[in-house]
């Protein structure tokens, strides 16, 4: 099916969440995961009106980067290795997993603009999830003031993939209110305004939790090789 199609159908249930928990459509962002697509599919994404990509590896964002450039909105969704900092700093708009203090050392040296940030927090305890534990959030977030190059822009999860609607409503229940005790503590460089949680199988419920954010691959542009 056409990614315009897709579009069609996800922001008609992006709607219908919105008017069930109180909100507004033009409150949340679709980010097109286009990992496992080509060249082409994405620019058929950006055809379509989406704004925003997401990558999760540095290969396959510098090989879209290199035919679609600066028109779209960057996201880089994956776990990053340290030593790949340098190769896509400075091509991303926002970086949706920041776990740790070296890696948060690496982007500060590398980047030559502030970069918006997610804190990738682990609220499910799931061993093959990356992110954080919620508890060291607040303390890290802390550490995080002494690097001019990052924000915090948000905070991001992963849901376990599960039918189980209660565990995923825990879980992104669990994310909003650790992002309410990080904008409690008020601090400029840290404002913590999104929420980036909710994938092809659960956005809709994400978004009833309070998702700002949405990534969606399968649903949107499929899984077709990447060339």
């Amino acid at each position: 099916m056409r990614v315009i199609e897709n579009l069609k159908h996800i922001r008609s249930n992006i709607e219908d969440a919105c008017k069930r928990s109180g909100r507004s459509p033009e409150e949340v962002t679709i980010i097109a995961v286009t990992k496992y697509v080509s060249v082409e599919r994405a620019q058929e994404a950006v055809d379509a009106g989406i704004l925003h990509l997401g990558e999760n590896r540095d290969e396959g964002l510098l090989n879209k980067w290199d035919h679609l450039g600066d028109k779209p909105t960057w996201h880089y969704i994956g776990s990053m290795q340290t030593r790949k900092v340098k190769n896509v700093i400075d091509k991303i708009h926002y970086l949706h997993s920041l776990d740790r203090l070296s890696l948060a050392k690496e982007v500060d040296k590398r980047a030559n603009h502030k970069v918006k940030c997610f804190v990738q927090v682990n609220v499910s305890g799931e061993e093959s999830k990356h992110g954080m534990e919620p508890e060291t959030v607040l303390d890290f977030i802390k550490e995080l003031q002494q690097f001019e190059h990052i924000q915090v822009e948000g905070l991001m999860t992963m849901a376990p993939y599960t039918d189980d609607e209660a565990e995923l409503r825990r879980c992104f229940r669990k994310l909003r209110t650790l992002q309410q005790e990080v904008q409690q503590l008020h601090l400029d460089y840290a404002p913590c305004r999104e929420l980036s949680m909710g994938m092809s199988n659960d956005y809709q419920i994400a978004i009833e939790e309070g998702a700002t954010i949405v990534r969606i691959g399968t649903a949107l542009v499929g899984e077709e090789s990447e060339v």
